[in-house]
C-alpha cells in the first residue's frame, strides 16, 4: 500500500473531515482504496452473478437463482451489506475523482446491461441448453469486465495493466 497516493482530503464539513494522510489511513483501514475512493467489496455483487451463471450448465435449476439476482448500485450494495465501513464507502464513492468514477460507472453500467439482458433472454428460453449457452457467453463477457473494474478500483486503469493482471 505504500505506493498509493492519498486522494485529496474531504472538506472539513464532511463527517470524515481530516487531513489527507489521516483520510488515506482511514480509507485504507476500511479496505477502500485511498487513491480512488472505491472498494472492491462492491464487485462481490457481480461475482455472485457470475458464480450463479457458472453453475447453470451443470445444474440447470440454478437458472432460477440467477434470475432472482437483482442489480444494485454502489450505494444500494453497501446499504444492504454488512460492510463495517459502509457509510464511509458510500461517502468516498460520492467524492471520488469524477474521471475515475466515470470510468468505473461505465464498466458497472455495461455489466448491469449484459446481466439484465441475459436474464431477460433466459426468461424467454424454453430449453436448458439455451440457458446454459447464454450463461457461458455471459461469464465470458462479465469476468474480464470485473477485472477491469478491479483495475479501476486499484488505480490500475490502463488496458495494459488489466491485461497483465488477467494473464497472471
Amino acid at each position: 500500500m505504500s505506493s498509493m497516493q492519498p486522494i485529496p482530503s474531504a472538506s472539513a464539513s464532511t463527517p470524515f473531515g481530516a487531513d489527507g494522510a489521516a483520510r488515506a489511513a482511514q480509507l485504507a483501514a476500511a479496505n477502500i482504496n485511498p487513491r480512488t475512493g472505491l472498494a472492491t467489496d462492491y464487485l462481490n455483487h457481480f461475482n455472485e452473478a457470475v458464480m450463479l451463471l457458472e453453475m447453470i450448465p451443470d445444474m440447470p435449476e440454478c437458472a432460477e437463482d440467477f434470475l432472482a439476482w437483482q442489480p444494485l448500485s454502489y450505494a444500494e450494495h453497501f446499504k444492504a451489506s454488512n460492510f463495517k465501513a459502509r457509510d464511509l464507502a458510500i461517502e468516498a464513492y460520492e467524492t471520488a475523482d469524477p474521471g475515475i468514477r466515470s470510468d468505473f460507472d461505465d464498466i458497472i453500467d455495461n455489466m448491469t446491461r449484459i446481466l439484465t439482458a441475459v436474464g431477460d433472454a433466459m426468461r424467454g428460453a424454453q430449453q436448458d441448453a439455451t440457458r446454459a449457452r447464454l450463461a457461458e457467453e455471459a461469464v465470458g463477457w462479465i469476468k474480464p469486465m470485473i477485472g477491469r473494474a478491479g483495475g479501476v478500483i486499484n488505480g490500475q486503469g490502463s488496458e495494459a495493466d488489466v491485461d497483465y493482471i488477467m494473464a497472471h
